[in-house]
């Protein structure tokens, strides 16, 4: 027992004396960051250090081929500590130093440039700017070959503050949905911003560092090298559902349309049928010197809020089909000469002067008549208008889409409790009027009859990835399985493709592939009242009997045009004809001469494929991957574009997207005008490369 009682006594003696050590351990911490803390912030305060934030590197934003849509390009600041360098290295290289900065930046003359290094160097400056320009990651490396700065930071001086830009490699190309973010500058400190930069902040922003700097003269900071620091976090990558292809030959078409219009705006927005992945998306606006910019989102959002007009159509049908089953498409109705007086200040007019006569429901929507829409809705539902409303709610278009872009635009759709409905509002809202849809609602109505009733919503976004490791993955949310029955289906598919066979979009019927679709024209409002400007579109899918894509165009008050299929109706036959030949590999033109024209240059298993698609009889004279055509009767041949590392390539006759991806990569800064095909570079090919300098493309 003694030993036992003796072990225990050295036990809890040796237990108090590690809790009083742990305890002075403890108190010594706390006194050193109540105090110590507090006396080396004096410190660093007065000898100007201050913990500042370290930016995260800013995600990427890709497209479905994770080619880059948005990215962060280092930049620096280049500055010099006059004190490092020895004696003989400065007083040996200041001249050269000063000679070669005045070459490459032209901001000063290496005379005073060398006496201003002079001057740093006797008042022992520790920074000093050197070059107002902000470096590329280029010039980065060429300024750190210079004399005295090619020794470093600690035998040289040189100092690099890097920060980053975001740039588009595609420039305008789906601007709008792209986005930014920016600080709003007041003091919450917050951000403002749009499209998916800012929907997917959280995501791409990463989460910043710290590290100690040091306020020096001119109000500038540099790293103050104590070894201290927290790493930042860099942001993740998103990777989106849109084509780059898709989204060039989009934007090039809708813009062609709204130029030859003078369009106020447009939209067009294409998507996979099955899976609900957009594939692109254009959002073009008139400036004011008549060009179009990606500015607003028409798609979806508060600026996309319209009366749709005839499309709105589709939803009528649908809504009468499934109430009234037993209607058939043969059936007739009569709509007079053009015009149906409902009640004594409602008037329903038809687009055809003289009317339609008596018709058959088919030929109702075919021709868009809206007096026979308004007869065969006000005939069902007037004595029970809620049953309308109830089947456009069953439809699932009347609520808001969480469209990955922090947009939740609900659809105005007037129910007979509403204040402002009267006798007249079922009738007009049956032909898409007194109610309000973005289009992105209506192409996810369109695309459930293509997709056998299933109703989807679109989505953007397809993967969260950080490296190449997928953090998050996405797919379409299924609105409705089954939004109306097969009777309605089948009649509603017959409808949609008997619009483009025989009615109101029959101009963009082609031998090649069945469209089916809708048109639609409404009556634009200003300050209450209905003007004489009116909003067109078309929203269809294709090819028809087997469909895989669906789309909408939208174009606003154009000045050549009031009805959807003159105006919205071709730019998606372009679109609609470059994806269907591209993505099944069939010809849609067979006179060779009207496409060889079309291939001038780019990379030649590209071209070659294409001209296979095309039926365009080619041969090849070389290897190199770059080649320009050159026609000889109904026969391409293509012959070598060789491209130099150390000189300007020839890229006329090559797509935006060939040019920009030659000459980014050679440090050019590229601007263009024009669409199309490039037919000047204001460089000459063969001219030796200067990086940073610019080069004008003509297309």
């Amino acid at each position: 027992m003694g030993i036992r009682n003796s072990i225990l006594v050295r036990m809890r003696v040796a237990f108090l004396l590690t809790l009083i050590f742990a305890t002075i351990i403890v108190a010594r911490i706390i006194y050193v960051q109540a105090f110590e803390g507090e006396r080396w912030i004096k410190r660093a305060q007065e000898n100007g250090l201050a913990y500042r934030i370290i930016k995260a590197n800013r995600g990427n934003i890709l497209s479905d081929d994770n080619s880059l849509l948005a990215t962060s390009v280092p930049y620096y600041r280049l500055a010099f500590d006059a004190t490092m360098a020895k004696e003989d290295v400065f007083n040996k290289g200041v001249d050269s130093l000063a000679k070669l900065l005045a070459v490459h930046f032209e901001e000063k003359t290496a005379e005073q440039l060398a006496a201003e290094l002079r001057t740093a160097r006797k008042k022992g400056q520790k920074y000093r700017i050197l070059v107002k320009k902000d470096l590329s990651f280029e010039e980065k490396k060429l300024v750190s070959t210079f004399p005295i700065l090619k020794e470093g930071r600690k035998r040289g001086g040189i100092l690099f503050e890097k920060y980053e830009k975001r740039v588009l490699p595609f420039s305008g190309l789906a601007r709008r949905t792209l986005g930014f973010v920016m600080e709003t500058g007041d003091s919450t400190n917050s951000l403002t911003g749009k499209g998916l930069e800012l929907s997917f902040q959280d995501k791409l922003a990463g989460m910043e560092g710290q590290a100690i700097f040091q306020k020096v003269a001119g109000g500038h900071w540099k790293p103050f090298n104590d070894g201290w620091q927290v790493q930042p976090e860099h942001g993740a990558d998103i990777e989106t559902t849109l084509n780059l292809d898709i989204q060039e030959v989009a934007d090039q078409a809708l813009r062609k349309a709204l130029v030859e219009h003078e369009a106020e705006y447009g939209c067009f927005a294409i998507m996979e049928v099955e899976t609900g992945e957009m594939k692109a998306v254009v959002n073009l606006t008139r400036t004011e010197g008549g060009g179009y910019i990606e500015n607003d989102n028409y798609l979806v959002g508060d600026n996309a809020l319209a009366e749709p007009g005839s499309t709105f159509k589709m939803m009528s049908f649908a809504a009468l089909f499934e109430a009234n089953p037993k209607l058939m498409l043969t059936d007739s109705i009569q709509t007079g000469n053009g015009s149906f007086q409902f009640f004594q200040d409602a008037v329903m007019t038809d687009p055809r002067a003289g009317g339609y006569g008596k018709i058959t429901i088919k030929e109702v929507f075919e021709k868009s008549s809206n007096i026979g829409t308004s007869k065969l809705i006000y005939q069902q539902f007037r004595q029970e208008p809620e049953k309308f409303i109830a089947a456009l709610q069953g439809f699932g278009i009347t609520q808001g889409f969480d469209f990955q872009m922090n947009t939740s635009s609900v659809p105005y759709i007037k129910t007979p409790r509403d204040p402002s409905w009267s006798g007249s509002t079922l009738p007009w809202m049956s032909v898409g009027y007194e109610m309000k849809l973005t289009p992105l609602h209506t192409l996810a109505f369109c695309n459930a009859i293509a997709n056998k009733g299933k109703l989807i919503q679109p989505f953007i976004v397809k993967r969260i990835k950080y490296a190449n490791s997928v953090a998050e993955e996405y797919e379409a949310k299924i609105i409705n399985p089954k939004t109306f029955s097969a009777n309605t289906l089948s009649k509603m598919q017959i409808l949609m493709e008997g619009v483009v066979e025989n009615g109101t979009a029959k101009t963009i019927k082609n031998p090649y592939y069945k469209i089916a679709g809708k048109t639609g024209t409404s009556e634009k409002v200003e300050k209450g009242k209905y003007t004489e400007k009116h909003y067109t579109s078309f929203v269809g899918y294709f090819p028809a009997e087997s469909p895989k894509y669906s789309g909408i165009v939208v174009i606003s008050n154009s000045k050549t045009g009031r009805y959807g299929g003159k105006t919205a109706a071709p730019v998606f036959k372009e679109v609609s004809d470059y994806v269907y030949r591209t993505r099944y590999m069939i010809p849609l033109i067979a006179e060779k001469t009207q496409t060889a024209p079309l291939m001038k240059a780019g990379v030649q298993n590209e071209l070659k494929l294409l001209s296979e698609k095309l039926n365009v009889t080619n041969q090849s004279f070389t290897v190199e991957p770059w080649v320009v055509s050159q026609e000889q009767g109904d026969t391409l041949r293509w012959k070598g574009n060789p491209i130099s590392t150390e000189s300007v390539p020839n890229v006329i006759g090559m797509t935006l997207k060939d040019a920009l991806y030659l000459l980014e990569n050679k440090g050019l800064k590229v601007r263009y005008i024009g669409r199309g095909k490039i037919t000047k570079q204001s460089v000459r090919s063969g001219t030796k490369v200067s990086k940073g300098r610019e080069i004008l493309l003509t297309l």
